[in-house]
């Protein structure tokens, strides 16, 4: 056992959270992205959205996966990377990111947008409409070519035809820019209420994480954090499976899983990661008791995380119990 200073490891935590571990899903997003940028006569990408008909409109993809899929993370890392989209003068994007505000109307949205961009606070009343046209001028004058609107299926609760509107509107003419929705399936269904809009969009679905299929991986990636922790990766055969199914079989919710257990590791000094630490971190997290605790009990698929417990719950393994 190493007792660690209180400073490094939050140091550590701070490296370990900076840590991004590449999958394939990366990949299938950057063949979304790269289709809709343009690219020059030696076939390099260039921070222009491309147009793909002769009214010059340009196309956009929706990525697609429930809560704590890790969506967001993946699309903020391709795009803070994304040499033609960094390229301008001292690493100025070409691209603008915006989270639903709240409220989440219309009006409230470009505004956001618009403030993202630099534009000051808008004051007094102005017309929705005319702001999209600002917004529009804004991204000549930002040399955009990329928009992202994360979480955009809350962005659909009123003002929906508006939205809609003013979505096929910035993918139009001389300012279009490229457009990157991101959300949960029902953000797809929304797309698919109007016809019009959905044929701009190619559709990203990334896929639960499955245990068995995604097994290679997810052991590297434990190995890969713990490496970068200093602590030894956990034997147990079956925390994999214990891991994917207490994570809702999202890869995000794996990742917090992962480096939750790590920091209660690295505070208790111990030298390696086990389920014990899993389970420490699934209390804190989820103040589950222990016989509704994942990591913890025998019958461990029998439990629902996001369902009331049932009356008869599988029994605690006394093995799996930290010793005092």
């Amino acid at each position: 056992m190493t007792m660690r200073n209180p400073a490094d490891i939050t140091e550590t935590m701070n490296k370990i959270r900076s840590l991004y571990i590449r999958t394939e899903r990366d990949n299938s997003f950057a063949d979304h992205l790269d289709r809709l940028l343009s690219r020059d006569a030696e076939g390099n990408l260039l921070p222009v959205a491309q147009r793909f008909t002769t009214t010059r409109e340009t196309r956009g993809v929706m990525v697609i996966d429930e809560p704590g899929g890790g969506k967001s993370t993946l699309i903020d890392h391709a795009l803070r990377r994304h040499p033609a989209l960094n390229a301008g003068p001292d690493g100025q994007q070409a691209w603008l990111a915006g989270s639903v505000p709240s409220p989440a109307t219309f009006k409230s949205m470009i505004g956001h947008l618009l403030e993202q961009s630099g534009y000051p606070p808008i004051q007094g009343r102005r017309e929705a409409w005319s702001l999209v046209q600002l917004l529009r001028a804004r991204f000549t004058v930002c040399g955009i070519a990329v928009l992202l609107i994360d979480e955009a299926h809350d962005l659909f609760c009123a003002d929906r035809g508006l939205i809609l509107r003013a979505i096929k509107s910035l993918m139009q003419g001389d300012e279009a820019v490229a457009i990157i929705l991101s959300g949960t399936g029902k953000l797809r269904d929304i797309l698919r209420s109007d016809p019009q809009v959905q044929r701009r969009f190619t559709t990203l679905l990334l896929p639960p994480v499955d245990a068995v299929a995604d097994r290679a991986h997810i052991t590297d990636m434990i190995a890969a954090y713990c490496e970068r922790a200093g602590l030894e990766p956990p034997a147990e055969p079956d925390l994999v499976d214990r891991l994917v199914h207490a994570s809702r079989h999202r890869f995000g919710r794996c990742i917090e899983a992962v480096i939750g257990a790590i920091e209660r590791a690295l505070i208790q000094g111990h030298e390696s990661l086990d389920m014990g630490h899993f389970a420490e971190d699934w209390t804190l997290k989820e103040g589950s008791e222990p016989h509704r605790n994942i990591f913890l009990a025998e019958e461990w698929w029998l439990i629902d995380p996001d369902r009331e417990p049932e009356e008869d719950m599988p029994v605690v393994n006394p093995r799996r119990k930290r010793s005092k």
